[in-house]
């Protein structure tokens, strides 16, 4: 993950279960786009593409584990969790709660 984009002083920036940023001592491990609410790992290619095009950035999100995004309703991405996605997916369209 580049530092820059959460990274300010000794803190970091994350996202909690609450859908609130917080200060951090400890970095993400997870990525996620505040707008689609769509969470991934960092080196996500998908993810890397949109940054590179710029815009993506700007929704940019992180979150310190995996049960925090799905906390705060982000699904896994398709592209880089794809196992992850379709549980989510088959648990959706069973009308079932899904956990990582």
């Amino acid at each position: 993950m580049n530092d820059a984009m959460n990274h300010a002083g000794n803190t970091c920036t994350l996202l909690g279960a609450d859908g609130r940023p917080y200060r951090s001592p400890l970095r993400g491990e997870w990525g996620g786009h505040r707008r689609s609410k769509i969470y991934g790992r960092l080196d996500c290619p998908t993810a890397l593409r949109a940054i590179a095009r710029g815009g993506y950035v700007k929704h940019r999100v992180f979150f310190r584990d995996e049960a925090t995004a799905v906390a705060a309703g982000f699904r896994p991405c398709g592209a880089c969790c794809t196992t992850r996605y379709r549980r989510w997916k088959t648990a959706r369209e069973n009308d079932r709660p899904w956990t990582p």
